[in-house]
């Protein structure tokens, strides 16, 4: 007679139905709030879970189950790959995260919910949940392998880049574009950015460039390359693996060199010379001063977002170059919390591209020169030490 299986499937409210693979080896063990026996042959079934959190004798595995929503994180969902997490650690031999589909990783959290709300408790939790549990994944204890295939943006970098191993895919399509919605680039984005090779950070960061495929590994987001089509392979020899010292070889063996160069190679020496300026100002200066078709493209995109995004941004990854990553994460708490008043260009940005979809934000300050020195403190400004972030 076959084993049968148990699943834990968190249920946060979004239906979604997609067919997900199950761990399926011997020994399988997965709860749910309400125990589902099944026979061992059948490993997939129908869920209506936005965060199914699986496991197997000795193995973890998170799988992102939102696909309608690009699997895109709430509250909720943040809470529950949290407790996994913490759940793993201690009693597993590797971490496996993923998303449902093939268009998405994670898309990022859920900011026009955020928006709707404003400067709530709830509002702030999430960014407080959010980035405990970026701190977390940079501080994870057994292998952390994050297969960042699709779309992989915002909190889902927050979700994958701390981790040991990043694979990437030709599907994987990665950007931090905070600033075009009046944010910054966060969950650890003033760490990982400035960390980048030469200015690449700061320019990602600044512009929001999207990197597709190869490129993603390219420019050291991950550490790894493999098709997508291998990608069950990959996942079965990680669950099949005997000991947690074999992951860096299986890795490696499914690791492929990407078909194309890095794009970006042929522009490289422009970023470093341009975004090595000393101000978001020096940057655009010295833009003007290149008369390339790449340069005037940078002009106009910078010119499109958040003077006062730009300015935090810029600041945020100097300072983020000194610093750890979870002193980042509290100064990056400071600046969530002020991103949700009023006074900050956050509700207007994502107004203007995804409520309305107008693409006419009004930004306030609307001019890099009115974004005085005392508005750009007021962000970084200390809060109150009962609402600090605690890591």
């Amino acid at each position: 007679m076959q084993n049968p299986i148990q699943r834990l499937a968190y249920t946060l409210g979004h239906r979604t139905y997609t067919r997900l693979p199950l761990l399926c080896a011997a020994g399988a063990r997965l709860t749910e709030i309400t125990t589902i026996n099944m026979p061992m042959a059948n490993c997939t079934r129908l869920s209506s879970s936005s965060v199914l959190a699986t496991e197997s004798s000795n193995k973890g595995m998170i799988i992102i189950n939102r696909p309608k929503a690009l699997n895109a994180i709430n509250l909720e969902m943040v809470r529950k790959i949290y407790k996994h997490l913490k759940k793993c650690e201690k009693s597993k031999s590797l971490m496996i995260i993923k998303g449902t589909g093939e268009k998405a990783f994670c898309a990022g959290g859920d900011v026009r919910a955020l928006v709707d709300a404003g400067p709530t408790d709830e509002s702030k939790s999430f960014f407080r949940e959010e980035y405990t549990t970026n701190a977390l994944i940079g501080n994870y204890k057994i292998p952390y392998i994050a297969i960042i295939d699709g779309i992989t943006m915002g909190g889902g970098v927050g979700l994958s880049v701390h981790g040991k191993y990043r694979v990437a895919t030709d599907r994987t399509l990665f950007a931090m574009p905070e600033t075009a919605i009046g944010l910054f680039p966060d969950v650890g984005g003033s760490y990982f950015l400035p960390r980048l090779q030469g200015k690449l950070g700061i320019y990602l960061g600044l512009t929001g460039h999207r990197l597709r495929g190869g490129d993603v590994y390219y420019a050291g987001i991950a550490t790894h390359y493999c098709e997508s089509s291998k990608i069950p392979e990959l996942e079965t020899a990680l669950l099949n693996c005997p000991d947690a010292d074999d992951v860096p070889e299986i890795l490696e063996k499914f690791h492929s060199k990407p078909e194309k160069p890095f794009s970006l190679t042929p522009v490289l020496e422009q970023i470093n010379k341009h975004f090595s300026a000393g101000s978001v100002e020096e940057i655009l200066e010295s833009l003007r001063t290149d008369d390339s078709d790449w340069a005037k493209k940078q002009l106009e995109i910078l010119s499109k977002v958040s003077p006062t995004s730009l300015k935090v941004t810029f600041r945020q990854l100097e300072l983020g170059a000194q610093l750890s990553l979870a002193q980042c994460l509290i100064m990056e708490y400071r600046l969530a919390v002020r991103h949700l008043e009023p006074r900050a260009d956050f509700k207007e940005g994502v107004r203007a591209l995804l409520i309305d979809k107008d693409q006419k934000p009004k930004w306030q300050p609307s001019t890099l020169s009115e974004v005085t020195e005392e508005h750009l403190d007021w962000f970084f400004k200390k809060l109150p030490d009962t609402e600090e972030l605690k890591l």
